[in-house]
């Protein structure tokens, strides 16, 4: 341990010394996008098929905000003593490097320049960015399943979401694109566990937004840990929760530990990415809240879901039909941006015993939501560690992709669904969908109660004739239609996804048919799911 910790402070003090000649990061603001030679009308010029895809079955249509920057203000920019780093297009703008703080206010001076912003500080402070996620070696023969996939070590945190029998139907995230922002993917290519995602091609591609024309392999381990909760595919030693979907790997977090604003605006430019490659969830398992400059830090009030630039864009990548899966943070307080977001994904950490781990962040949002949104094994999680072995590991870091995982799996079996329709159905499956709290949120979700309540949400089910329901959604009336062959008692039961019975009515049933109208019985009823029981002969 004495040796690990010379090294860190040895590599701390190079890079302090080095950075006294780094180059500085502004973000500089366009005034607008006129004269783009893109247009709405013609998406697939500036989108891939699957993201007009994926906008077109959520019946999202495709916005200026979806149009590039223009390309003559950034070649007009370029001009300038400057390196181009990641255009914005979701806020019309771009961030680059520049030595000479003079050159950024001639920028500044352009008439397509609406403002300038410095990002970053020459002296960063070193410090430690994640959880430590090294852990002992799991015993893999004690962990075995009955289920088709031998999960070894891994069982318990895929059993804990009950997500099992989905992969026991074979959605195990074929055909599911999953976006995973971190700060680097180091190990990725030599461990075992990987080899099945890499030898099948699942990982689409990676791309770096931290060092331009970087290689996301290299630096650090975290995204490595993040990515074996999904993708590991190692039978009888770890499978994630998604081992056969496909990946996009980006670097959007800055390796080592210093935190800087700028972090924000490349999980943007990462996030707006992974919705024009066509990405149907974005895991990150990052948070932001304090920095090493403090006049950049989120005061508690800026929490409200519309202030911290990676919230905004969060909620924008939702806007496009995107799950935002995000870590709630380890700080036992308040969660950071984006997980504020009030259409983001928020998870929590318990432990196998599904108690909440005291680091995992709470609620409420400065706006007075409940946050987390749900939880999932973030505290002794079986993860690929900074040792490149199996081990265990504790952070929301890592609760968020076993949970995301689980997400693709759930989509996979209903694609037909919303991303919202998905999220409201993970909800409501949890285990404290009946008086959620902003320390657990909606609870630890059942997968297999998740795929239930989707499966119900159809209109005018019919169950061979016998029941007719509708509509389906219903306000303050609902229409049973019951289809029997002689007079009997049958019984009506309304219950909500915690299991509790909301509303009774025997009938008399005297005909062949009977349609019976439910209106003043459920008039007070809350909104959301509910499973409607007839009981009969």
């Amino acid at each position: 341990m004495k040796i690990k910790i010379t090294l860190f402070l040895l590599i701390g003090i190079i890079l302090s010394a080095g950075a006294q000649i780094a180059p500085d990061k502004y973000y500089i603001q366009f005034t607008d996008k006129n004269d783009s030679p893109y247009s709405i009308d013609n998406p697939g010029e500036f989108l891939t098929q699957r993201a007009i895809d994926r906008r077109e079955r959520q019946s999202i249509p495709i916005a200026q905000n979806d149009i590039p920057v223009n390309q003559s203000y950034l070649l007009g920019v370029a001009t300038f003593d400057v390196q181009l780093l990641n255009p914005t297009k979701w806020f019309n703008g771009v961030t680059v490097y520049a030595t000479d703080p003079n050159v950024i206010i001639e920028i500044g001076n352009l008439p397509y320049v609406s403002n300038t912003l410095k990002l970053s500080n020459n002296d960063y402070i070193i410090k430690s960015k994640f959880e430590d996620i090294n852990g002992d070696t799991p015993n893999f023969t004690s962990l075995k399943s009955s289920s088709s996939l031998d999960y070894g070590a891994s069982y318990g945190q895929i059993d804990q979401l009950n997500g099992i029998p989905l992969h026991d139907q074979n959605y195990q995230g074929q055909g599911m694109v999953i976006a995973v922002l971190d700060a680097g993917f180091h190990g990725v290519l030599e461990q075992p566990v990987f080899q099945y995602i890499l030898d099948n091609g699942r990982i689409l591609g990676t791309k770096d937004f931290v060092y331009v024309g970087g290689d996301v392999y290299e630096g650090s381990n975290h995204g490595k840990s993040v990515l074996s909760c999904m993708a590991a595919n190692l039978s009888g030693q770890m499978i994630g929760t998604a081992p056969e979907a496909e990946y996009w790997l980006l670097r959007s977090e800055q390796d080592p530990g210093g935190e800087n604003i700028i972090e924000e605006y490349n999980w943007v430019s990462a996030a707006e990415y992974a919705d024009s490659v066509g990405a149907d969830i974005i895991n990150s398992s990052l948070s932001y809240f304090t920095f090493d400059l403090p006049q950049w830090d989120h005061q508690p009030g800026d929490m409200d879901g519309n202030t911290a630039i990676a919230t905004i864009g969060a909620d924008i990548a939702a806007s496009k039909g995107i799950i935002v899966c995000n870590s709630a943070g380890n700080s036992g307080a308040l969660v950071g941006a984006p997980a504020d977001g009030d259409s983001v994904l928020t998870v929590g950490a318990v432990d196998g015993s599904g108690y909440r781990a005291g680091f995992s962040s709470i609620g409420p949002t400065a706006d007075g939501r409940i946050k987390p949104n749900v939880m999932a094994w973030g505290q002794g999680t079986t993860i690929v560690n900074y040792s490149n072995e199996i081990g265990y590991g504790s952070g929301t870091s890592f609760s968020s992709p076993v949970l995301a995982g689980m997400v693709a799996c759930l989509w996979q079996s209903h694609p037909e669904m919303t991303a919202m329709e998905v999220q409201e159905s993970i909800m409501e499956s949890g285990s404290y969908a009946n008086d959620p709290d902003n320390y657990m949120g909606w609870g630890i979700p059942n997968f297999a109660g998740a795929d239930s309540i989707l499966t119900s949400i159809e209109t005018n089910i019919s169950i061979d004739k016998l029941i007719t329901v509708g509509p389906n959604p219903f306000n303050d009336v609902l229409n049973v239609k019951v289809d029997i062959d002689s007079a009997e008692n049958i019984r009506i039961e309304l219950i909500n996804v915690a299991g509790n019975i909301v509303f009774i009515k025997e009938i008399y049933v005297s005909n062949n048919e009977l349609s019976i109208t439910l209106a003043n019985e459920i008039a007070t009823l809350s909104s959301g799911i509910y499973f409607l029981k007839v009981i009969t002969k």
